[in-house]
């Protein structure tokens, strides 16, 4: 029972702290609570079925990782458009469109506040089937990465609901998809690929790469906040 509490502790402890960081790091226009916790419930709520699409994909064999083009295709499309894809409708479907959504900052505090819930109930559903080593190093890897490809996806975004003109809005939108859909693809190709073992060090220099640019992307929309005296 002690095992199982921690177990499910270290499962849902990094996603929580991320997002209590990115709480603190919206300085000048708190968001409400309840906002961010429909928002965290709403990444909850597209895990299963971006799991279960998962699932199909395995089962019919479009993630065999043998050969470079399944590797890729397994890498960008079965894993990283599929959750990317999903956490963005869930952002521009729910807060995006709402009045509460009122500066840049707002598009990257519910960005990872939808990954956030979709990591850590992943998380928890990894934990129950491959337990503590595989949970401990995720906390990690997985979540950190789920979070940094959430904030590059938030900043984009966030800058799309208040850019003018329309061409330059959608651009944004655009962006706001596909360059966390690419960050996302190359990461988990070299944890993906097969053929040497050394390559899983660039995904620790992927990981690490978006971590910082995070952090500046971060910065760039507290420095730039319409709400800052």
């Amino acid at each position: 029972m002690i095992e199982d509490t921690l177990l499910f502790g270290l499962a849902i402890i990094p996603g929580l702290l991320i997002c209590w960081y990115i709480y603190r790091m919206d300085k000048y226009e708190k968001e409400s609570r309840l906002q961010l916790a429909i928002t965290f419930i709403l990444g909850m709520a597209i895990t299963y079925p971006v799991l279960k699409v998962e699932a199909w994909a395995s089962y019919a064999g479009w993630d065999e990782t043998q050969g470079l083009a399944a590797t890729i295709f397994s890498s960008f499309i079965v894993v990283a458009l599929t959750e990317e894809f999903a956490k963005y409708l869930a952002l521009m479907g729910y807060p995006y469109l709402r009045p509460f959504f009122n500066e840049p900052m707002d598009g990257i505090v519910y960005a990872v506040m939808v990954s956030m819930g979709f990591a850590t109930l992943e998380n928890v559903l990894y934990a129950g089937k491959f337990g503590f080593q595989t949970t401990l190093l995720r906390a990690f890897t997985a979540v950190p990465a789920h979070a940094s490809f959430a904030i590059i996806m938030g900043y984009f975004t966030g800058r799309s609901k208040f850019a003018f003109p329309s061409a330059r809005k959608w651009q944004l939108i655009a962006m706001g998809l596909f360059i966390p859909v690419g960050v996302h693809g190359i990461y988990d190709f070299f944890i993906l690929q097969e053929y040497y073992e050394e390559l899983l060090v660039l995904a620790l220099f992927i990981l690490g790469t978006s971590i910082y640019i995070a952090t500046r992307l971060i910065k760039e929309h507290q420095e730039n906040s319409p709400f800052k005296e």
